[in-house]
């Protein structure tokens, strides 16, 4: 069975008119009083998180799980509702519902890291796809947002997807002031880490970033690099960031993928 297709296996339910089946949904805090669809909703992602339902494995059908435990179609399907707005199921048309795959936290959001260093920190490998690396002219929103001079009449571009666990998560279009970076444009940086660069390279330490964060579509180009379907949910992340002298070095546009990854944010 090839990686990340359906496991046609089902869970261990609870016999019909069992104790164990009447207990499931009537367990909760009286002080809580959960509506039934609710109560339905803890028991599967009990399922989920003890291993029970690993990652796209198959749920019981609508009606297995009305017949085992005595509710509505109706209170099954808010149920179900509820779990693929939370992105911890999802449906396949004339197949039924499967486990998502658990996401993982990223923290790039909320700090000056590169996006790899907390994922490696968490035993996740991490690879970059080198898609373009070339001096160019800068765009008027590039030169305004890094604050070049007039004398400054180029940018580096560094184009590149992020790849967790040999899976697509992000892509990432850095452009970089030259004159701060100079011969990176012919560097051979390709897998390596861009924020390591800068700093045993050049002796640029990034302190700050201000970052603009924007729900979007993915379209059919940024789709395919990621592995996607068109349309699918995407973040859109925009950030320009600072070194130690408080030159605007790197600015970038990340386009993030949402069904397999949460962004961590602490604030204080």
């Amino acid at each position: 069975m090839k990686k990340g297709q359906p496991q046609m296996t089902k869970p261990p339910l609870p016999e019909a008119g069992s104790s164990t089946a009447t207990d499931v949904l009537s367990r909760s805090d009286d002080d809580l009083k959960l509506p039934l669809w609710a109560q339905l909703k803890v028991w599967l992602m009990s399922q989920i998180t003890s291993g029970q339902l690993p990652p796209h494995a198959q749920l019981p059908s609508e009606a297995d799980l009305c017949r085992r435990f005595g509710v509505s179609r109706t209170v099954v399907r808010e149920a179900l509702k509820q779990l693929v707005m939370e992105q911890r199921i999802y449906k396949m048309q004339g197949k039924g519902s499967f486990v998502s795959e658990p996401r993982t936290d990223q923290d790039f959001v909320g700090s000056t890291m590169s996006f790899t260093s907390d994922l490696q920190r968490s035993g996740h490998i991490v690879t970059r796809r080198l898609l373009n690396q070339s001096l160019r002219a800068p765009t008027e929103q590039e030169a305004r947002l890094l604050q070049l001079t007039e004398e400054e009449t180029e940018v580096v571009e560094l184009d590149r997807v992020l790849c967790v666990d040999g899976e697509p998560r992000t892509r990432v279009l850095a452009v970089l002031r030259a004159s701060a970076v100079p011969g990176l444009a012919a560097a051979p940086i390709g897998n390596r880490s861009l924020y390591q660069t800068l700093q045993q390279r050049y002796g640029i330490f990034l302190k700050k970033a201000e970052r603009w964060i924007s729900a979007a579509n993915a379209d059919a180009g940024s789709a395919s690099l990621l592995q996607i379907e068109p349309g699918s949910a995407v973040l859109n992340i925009q950030s320009v960031s600072t070194d130690q002298n408080g030159r605007q070095i790197e600015l970038y546009f990340a386009q993030h993928r949402t069904d397999k990854s949460r962004l961590h944010f602490f604030i204080k």
